[in-house]
């Protein structure tokens, strides 16, 4: 208990104002990452050996660089087919007992739930989360549902740094960002990929915005948790590939035709995808708990025919990379898969969109770079980079997320030189499917986001000007220090002005005087002999036309007038010329306005 409160003091108390407690924070949040998914991919990876090899006897096949481990167990000697079918029915049916029991929001694609924590639960996730959606994710994946390990992961590393967050005394912004490095580490770890995981951290948050004040913390915590899950299990990348060579320009219309081809697809699986879930599953009356279970017998119908829809299919990404797929092929599996996920994630299963999503761009890809190749070799001389480019280039369109997209997969894949395709491709696809994403709570910018209201109120105060809302008057009542008080309060009380200034006689602003001051002593006429302006004026305070409005906020809330005359003032007499009266009210009206005009853009 002693070791805890002094680690607690250290990294809650002491470094809270440390410009250095962002790296100290990156570095346990990514630690703690790094060792969860560890532990998370050699549980789900003997957990799939489990059930399709030993069980049912048709092992799925795995991408190089996922094969990190040997597993004990020889397969079954003969496929047991009825077992193949059943295994995403029982899956779901166990996932949704265990989500459903303990932790209700660690349904569906754990991203999703990441982004909701941050814009709308002031980035807190309840302990429990992590360790439920762990193992409802195992589950899911390991008994065929068709899901990905990205959604999960994130969401798990995300309540990881919520927790920490929480268990310091942060503040709910610092406890906000602790929750994205938790998610960069956890993908950095998982898909050996930290650069590219770290920006989809901070990228995946908004579809026209980066969260930037994380980024710093989100790099370490994803390269530490990179190199920890490398020292436990090895770091090799997921997918092997040939060495491309620079792109030859005549390639490029291919590459437009594949974005082209991507566009409608993505906005037709994002329909899909929601569609199966608020109009089929959401509409069952049948308890939640039990509708994975019904995905799951729909994905398992599916696997009977086409078996490449079970799990998050990358194994078959590399057959596609290898050119061992052929072109028809392809394209029947990546319609699958946009059903198939559907029915797994949509009906309520734990799992991530991230894998699927890959895979479907990756098919897509292997469908136009073979199918050109066939017709036309000379503009498709490389099918299978067109398979990598389909994955980071659907992704990138489907989830508004290019930066990060496109650098895990170079990551994940090492196929740097496909750089140039992969932008021009991205751009085209996230310009046309802008107003789609396949993240609900994803928000526009950070303008729409409930995390920023204070940023949104600042930068909206500080674009708009004093003399864009005041209303220029040439016989604002003033009066003298040495008027009495009875003409005092006749100006307020008769005058159609809230607040009066007191001028010197030299013209200028000595002092203010309001409904505040007057209304302790107000009825008391006897006063008016010995009381004067100049002994109950409240400190001057005035402002100019180009002032923003943020700093006639911040005038209002120290004075407390309700109003504060607007002045010219001659920088070489000193002398102030009272142009008019800012009102409060008129400024949050505009403010209003303005904001009300911002949100329809």
């Amino acid at each position: 208990m002693q070791t805890l409160a002094f680690v607690k003091s250290l990294f809650g108390q002491r470094l809270r104002e440390s410009p250095l407690r962002w790296i100290a924070y990156g570095i346990v949040v990514g630690v703690f990452s790094g060792l969860v998914a560890a532990l998370f991919f050699a549980a789900l990876e003997a957990a799939s050996h489990l059930t399709f090899g030993v069980l049912a006897g048709m092992p799925q096949p795995t991408p190089p660089g996922d094969a990190l481990f040997e597993l004990p167990g020889e397969s079954a000697p003969e496929p047991r087919r009825w077992l193949y079918f059943l295994l995403p029915v029982l899956g779901g049916l166990l996932s949704g007992l265990l989500v459903y029991r303990f932790a209700p929001e660690a349904e569906g694609h754990g991203t999703d739930e990441m982004l909701r924590a941050f814009h709308r639960e002031r980035g807190h996730i309840r302990p429990r989360v992590p360790l439920v959606k762990g193992l409802a994710t195992i589950c899911t994946l390991a008994t065929g549902g068709s899901a990905g390990k990205e959604g999960p992961i994130a969401q798990i590393g995300a309540g990881l740094g919520s927790s920490l967050g929480a268990w310091l005394g942060l503040s709910m912004r610092d406890r906000r960002i602790l929750l994205l490095t938790g998610a960069a580490g956890g993908l950095g770890a998982i898909f050996r990929a930290p650069l590219g995981s770290a920006l989809t951290a901070i990228e995946v948050l908004y579809r026209e915005d980066f969260e930037s004040d994380a980024l710093i913390p989100c790099v370490i915590s994803s390269v530490t948790a990179y190199a920890v899950f490398f020292v436990l299990l090895g770091g090799a990348q997921i997918f092997a590939v040939p060495e491309y060579r620079v792109v030859n320009p005549i390639e490029l219309p291919g590459y437009v035709l594949l974005a082209l081809v991507n566009v409608p697809i993505g906005i037709l699986y994002v329909r899909i995808f929601y569609g199966t879930r608020d109009r089929i599953f959401r509409r069952l009356k049948v308890s939640r708990a039990l509708r994975p279970m019904l995905g799951g017998l729909g994905v398992g119908l599916l696997g009977l025919w086409i078996p490449q829809v079970y799990g998050s299919g990358w194994g078959f990404i590399q057959q596609a990379i290898d050119g061992q797929m052929i072109v028809s092929m392809m394209a029947w599996v990546a319609a699958a898969k946009i059903v198939s996920t559907s029915l797994t994630i949509g009906s309520g299963g734990s799992g991530g969109v991230f894998g699927p999503t890959l895979f479907i761009g990756g098919m897509l890809g292997g469908v136009i770079g073979y199918g050109g190749h066939a017709f036309a070799p000379e503009f498709f001389p490389t099918p299978s980079a067109f398979v990598l480019v389909g994955m980071a280039s659907f992704f990138a369109g489907v989830a508004n997320a290019p930066i990060g997209a496109m650098l895990m997969v170079t990551e994940m894949t090492g196929g740097y030189g496909l750089l140039p395709p992969l932008m021009l491709v991205s751009v085209v696809a996230i310009l046309l499917t802008r107003r789609y994403s396949i993240y609900e709570n994803q928000v526009v910018d950070r303008f729409h986001s409930p995390a920023h209201v204070g940023d949104l109120t600042i930068n909206v105060l500080e674009e708009m000007k004093v003399a864009d809302v005041f209303e220029a008057s040439e016989d604002v009542p003033t009066v003298s220090p040495a008027s009495g008080f009875e003409t005092v309060r006749d100006l307020i009380l008769g005058g159609r002005e809230a607040t009066v200034p007191v001028l010197s006689s030299a013209g200028r602003i000595v002092g203010l005087v309001t409904a505040e001051q007057i209304r302790p002593v107000m009825d008391e006429h006897q006063l008016d002999s010995f009381v004067v302006a100049g002994d109950i004026a409240a400190p001057p305070v005035a402002l100019h036309r180009d002032d923003d409005l943020y700093r006639a906020h911040q005038a209002f809330r120290a004075s407390g007038c309700p109003q504060i005359p607007v002045v010219h003032e001659d920088r070489e007499t000193g002398e102030q010329r009272i142009l008019g009266m800012l009102d409060y009210r008129d400024m949050m009206r505009a403010y209003e306005r303005e904001l009300l005009r911002r949100r329809e853009v």
